[in-house]
């Protein structure tokens, strides 16, 4: 069941990624953020199959890594939901639209940076509980860790102040880094399907009396 449940999650966080993708290029907010979702419910178990093939040994960082993965998964969805809901379906205005809708790069954006953080810290640490066997798990192993790397982005970022409404080429910046992340988590996906794929299925036996 492990081995299935990480190749379907996989593919579900492969087809939300690449769905994010063609929603920013079109311009669909609609999309982009219903996929962005979808892409947290696939990572969630992605990172828990993973968690299930770790040795022993290594258990801390992969339970760590699920702990992170949790706190990305309950922040995007505060953000992305409140965006298909409150924000779309209600007139805001004043600091209400301020705070909460994710175009005007205020509060709800500075959460979904602080989100994909937590994110990244997730990969990183579930890249040290994966075995190599093969040429496709160390380019999976160094992928995951280098991702991390961009918990550091996510969170300075916000501090810096470098993303306000008005920005000059802020639009096409903004889904260039998206689609430049997108390109860089398929391969992720990919590998990890075949990660998943080549696991042997768990045999129980009953032990001799």
């Amino acid at each position: 069941m492990n081995r299935k449940a990480g190749m379907y999650a996989s593919i579900v966080t492969l087809v939300a990624v690449v769905g994010f993708a063609l929603s920013m290029i079109l311009q669909n907010s609609f999309g982009s953020y219903l996929f962005s979702m979808f892409i947290a419910w696939g990572f969630i178990p992605m990172i828990c199959a993973f968690a299930s093939f770790s040795e022993s040994e290594t258990k801390s960082v992969s339970y760590t890594a699920m702990a992170f993965a949790g706190v990305y998964a309950v922040l995007i969805m505060l953000v992305y939901f409140a965006q298909l809901t409150t924000v779309r379906l209600t007139e805001l205005s004043g600091q209400a639209s301020e705070l909460l809708n994710y175009q005007k790069l205020g509060l709800f954006f500075n959460y979904d940076l602080l989100g994909y953080g937590f994110m990244a810290l997730a990969t990183f640490f579930i890249a040290l509980s994966i075995g190599v066997k093969s040429k496709a798990d160390q380019a999976l192993k160094i992928l995951l860790m280098v991702h991390g790397v961009f918990a550091i982005t996510c969170v300075v970022i916000p501090m810096l102040g470098i993303f306000q409404p008005g920005l000059a080429g802020g639009d096409m910046i903004g889904v260039l880094v998206l689609e430049f992340w997108c390109a860089f988590f398929t391969p992720i996906c990919i590998l990890s399907y075949l990660h998943f794929k080549k696991q042997q299925t768990e045999v129980y036996t009953v032990p001799e009396r």
